[in-house]
């Protein structure tokens, strides 16, 4: 059976638009275009679009999508299984918020007495789970499974008070390096100092000790590495050079 560009708009929920840039991507291509130039989509094309949407859904970008479909059937099951293991990591996260949230109702409820620690539960979690994935084996291989088992038991214990003071650094860092490099972009200042002093405490939070020479190494890092850079630079270009430049002179 055959569909018109709009017959399948309807069916699989895209817009007409969209499945006209798929065309002009080359990553759903219709089956025929007829006389009157309206696209034709098939049964191949309707399988095609099928795992368009399925990878879409595992947040994969289309241009990623294209490379997949042009790979052969072992290569699609290995990152099928890849995408499955960060989709069972991500359960664990939602699982872990709605039990966050359903302590909180009754708790509002009267139902249990929450303890502190347990309403920042699940945001802690999910932050850990998230740093896991994307830094896990770089923080052992540069640093130790030691320091990393101490660094994520250090996280997971922070009470109340430390995490919120641990999340209002991590603003006061940002909004406190804009403002340094908007009054000169100098690191000997007291306005550098003040977020060298900042940088240190939040650190201390984060790993439960504190070492000049591995803060020298970390910011030093922050410049190094283009996945911090373009963190710290995402607004303004220069704050992670200021970051490192401050904390080197500020604390020595």
């Amino acid at each position: 059976m055959e569909y018109s560009i709009n017959q399948l708009s309807k069916m699989c929920g895209l817009t007409t638009r969209t499945l006209r840039y798929y065309d002009e991507i080359g990553l759903l291509k219709p089956r025929r275009v007829n006389s009157a130039g309206y696209r034709i989509y098939g049964k191949n094309e309707i399988d095609i679009l099928q795992q368009i949407l399925f990878f879409r859904e595992l947040g994969v970008e289309l241009e990623n999508i294209k490379s997949i479909l042009g790979k052969n059937q072992n290569d699609q099951s290995k990152l099928l299984k890849s995408h499955l293991s960060k989709l069972l990591l991500r359960q664990k996260q939602i699982h872990t918020l709605i039990e966050n949230v359903n302590q909180t109702i009754e708790s509002i409820e009267g139902g249990i007495e929450m303890k502190d620690s347990d309403k920042f539960k699940g945001f802690k979690k999910e932050m850990l789970s998230k740093n896991d994935e994307t830094y896990k084996d770089e923080v052992i291989q540069k640093w130790g499974k030691h320091a990393y088992d101490e660094s994520r038991k250090q996280f997971e214990n922070m009470s109340e008070i430390e995490y919120l003071e641990f999340m209002k650094l991590s603003d006061d860092i940002e909004i406190g390096l804009k403002e340094a490099y908007t009054l000169g972009n100098d690191e000997k200042s007291a306005y550098s100092k003040k977020v060298a002093e900042l940088h240190k405490r939040w650190i201390e939070l984060a790993w439960g000790t504190y070492s000049i020479d591995a803060h020298h190494n970390l910011v030093q890092m922050y410049v190094e590495d283009e996945r911090f850079k373009k963190y710290y630079d995402r607004d303004q270009e220069g704050l992670a050079v200021l970051l490192r430049n401050a904390v080197f002179y500020h604390l020595r």
